[in-house]
């Protein structure tokens, strides 16, 4: 899990780069296909039954969401400073409980209210509304993990009966072809120095995406989503060091208190939830 925090946090290092130089949504393409040629060799090795789903169409609706995740968050990199993108994202964990009620009709008791209602002041501690207008990088981010909170809902749901290497492979595919089209609106060849850099960003995100879903499977998530917070920290850090951005106080309180309720909720969900349904895998953008 501390792996996968450093190489997601160097890989929105990166995105934060080059887009300096070609459009978020360009670069969202390519972290995509270049991520499903870097898994292929997983499947000449182990063979093509790990390509083998009865559950397409839900494969493609979590494409859908993941996409609009991923383009809303690769936007929100170029408007926000990362530790503040970092905070907003970790609200993902208490969106899927919204989602899980919503959609599975799962009963929201009184411990999951009363930490939606905390991690959410948490979200207002760094928006701020009110007192300072949203900027638009923080809406983007809102809605990234609104998108990604519906997109983990239905991974948890495939989980049941396919394999985390089939999940990514076709989540990476389907990704690539949902953002194909909005790339192709803002279109321009790379240069070979930044298709370099595209193909770290894909190498980075998709180890970073495998080691993330296989903590879960072997640990407990109360254990191991602790460690998710390093991103924060791996945040502040490069975004200091690189792009010379220091946290505010409400970005570093507000993500406190959003990653508190968080894991307060993950521990639940841990504790009072089967081992087969705590250890489920789940992905990150």
């Amino acid at each position: 899990m501390t792996i996968s925090a450093a190489l997601m946090t160097g890989m929105v290092v990166l995105v934060r780069h080059l887009a300096q130089e070609l459009h978020p949504f360009q670069i969202a393409f390519f972290r995509n296909i270049f991520g499903v040629i870097i898994l292929l060799p997983l499947f000449l090795r182990y063979g093509i039954e790990l390509l083998r789903t009865k559950d397409m169409g839900f494969m493609a609706a979590r494409g859908v969401f993941n996409a609009a995740a991923m383009l809303s968050f690769f936007m929100a990199l170029t408007m926000l400073p990362l530790a503040e993108i970092s905070a907003i994202m970790f609200t993902v964990p208490l969106f899927v409980v919204l989602m899980v009620a919503i959609f599975l009709k799962e009963r929201l008791g009184p411990h999951r209210v009363v930490s939606l209602v905390i991690g959410f002041s948490g979200a207002l501690v760094i928006l701020r509304p009110g007192i300072e207008i949203i900027q638009a990088g923080a809406l983007y981010a809102l809605f990234s993990a609104i998108s990604w909170g519906t997109a983990v809902v239905v991974i948890k749901y495939l989980s049941r009966t396919n394999s985390s290497v089939t999940i990514t492979f076709y989540g990476l595919s389907f990704l690539t072809i949902f953002t194909f089209l909005p790339a192709l609106f803002v279109w321009e060849w790379p240069t070979g120095e930044q298709y370099t850099w595209l193909a770290f960003i894909a190498a980075g995100g998709t180890a970073g995406q495998l080691m993330f879903t296989q903590s879960l499977k072997i640990a407990d998530a109360a254990l191991v989503m602790p460690f998710d917070f390093t991103r924060m920290i791996w945040a502040s850090v490069f975004g200091f060091l690189i792009f010379s951005e220091i946290p505010t106080i409400w970005a570093l309180v507000g993500g406190a208190v959003i990653f508190a309720s968080s894991t307060y909720i993950t521990y639940r969900e841990g504790r009072f939830a089967p081992r087969s349904e705590a250890s489920r895998p789940v992905e990150v953008v």
